[in-house]
């Protein structure tokens, strides 16, 4: 598997149900590879929530950053 599809993967196999379980949603939009940084949509109750920013560092880079190190940050789509 290539990084985009490792990404795809977590992506939605361990975050998306552990944020759809507290009401939210997060969707893939784009890697870019030189940069290592992964681009994200959140949705649902995470799209509006104030603490937005530390799911996507604590919940969503953490996990995405242990199983595919070229990922060097996480980013929202603005």
């Amino acid at each position: 598997m290539n990084t985009i599809e490792v990404i795809q993967k977590v992506i939605e196999e361990e975050i998306k149900p552990a944020l759809q379980s507290h009401g939210g949603d997060i969707e893939y939009v784009g890697f870019e590879e030189e940069a290592g940084t992964l681009i994200v949509r959140l949705a649902g109750a995470c799209g509006t929530c104030p603490f937005a920013q530390e799911t996507l560092r604590v919940q969503v880079e953490a996990v995405i950053k242990s199983v595919a190190p070229a990922v060097k940050s996480v980013i929202r789509e603005a």
